[in-house]
């Protein structure tokens, strides 16, 4: 069952388009990885799906509700794009209680979703007086992506989750999205420069170039191969149309 269809979806800035998407789906419980250059609209494409900016033309289906037009999806949908996101002037133990006042959550029942990230935390965020604005990125991107969780969503938005992180944190992260993903079925949006992770268990990959997609691929044993042949080919001088769009099948 399709979780998101997006359909003829087109945004531009000053006359220039950076987005055109005739058809994409994305399947309940799938784990998605997007990547592509900077620049390639993958941000974007993430803001028109969680309704932060208006596309030129086109629609974003979120379980069959355009969510230009409904914010039912609001309710089952957790997402993490940058800092933007976060309340700087709070501490994290203050953020998080916020964002568990507005899904019901107890202290206790905080406390104890978590004393689950501990490990992520690696010591630097709960129990602290350093307000959001005061951390680093790292540590910033952390208060994002498990406030992002929090509300125990349906779809997970996270654009860039592995970058400022350590190795260790990184690892962590991803293994803590795979255990999600499988075992909530969770669907799992995520762009990522980090090619490695994402075809370590994204189950599908998109490749976005100047806005158009190129490559849409399940994973295998040979996805690193192949998304590392994309790029190098990129910096020789080649183009999308070189390489020909591969459709998922269902």
């Amino acid at each position: 069952m399709e979780i998101i269809d997006i359909k003829n979806l087109k945004k531009s800035y000053s006359g220039v388009t950076v987005l055109d998407i005739p058809n994409l789906e994305f399947k309940a419980g799938q784990s998605l990885g997007l990547v592509g250059n900077n620049g390639a609209g993958k941000t974007t494409l993430f803001r028109l799906i969680l309704d932060l900016i208006q596309a030129d033309s086109g629609s974003v289906l979120s379980k069959g509700e355009d969510v230009a037009k409904s914010e039912a999806w609001k309710h089952y949908t957790g997402s993490f794009i940058d800092e933007g996101f976060l309340i700087d002037y709070l501490t994290p133990d203050e953020y998080f209680q916020f964002i568990a006042s507005l899904h019901g959550l107890t202290a206790g029942d905080l406390d104890k979703v978590l004393s689950k990230y501990e490990d992520f935390f690696a010591g630097e965020i709960r129990g602290k007086k350093k307000y959001i604005r005061d951390l680093s990125k790292g540590n910033q991107k952390k208060v994002g992506v498990v406030g992002a969780l929090l509300g125990k969503p349906d779809i997970l938005i996270l654009d860039e989750p592995f970058a400022n992180l350590d190795p260790s944190t990184q690892f962590r992260l991803r293994d803590e999205l795979d255990k999600l993903n499988k075992e909530t079925d969770m669907t799992l949006l995520i762009s990522s420069h980090d090619l490695a992770h994402v075809a370590e268990f994204c189950e599908r990959i998109v490749i976005l170039d100047h806005g158009q997609i190129v490559k849409d691929i399940h994973t295998n044993e040979q996805t690193l191969k192949e998304l590392e042949e994309f790029f190098i080919q990129k910096i020789r001088g080649g183009s999308p149309a070189d390489t020909a769009t591969e459709e998922v099948s269902d």
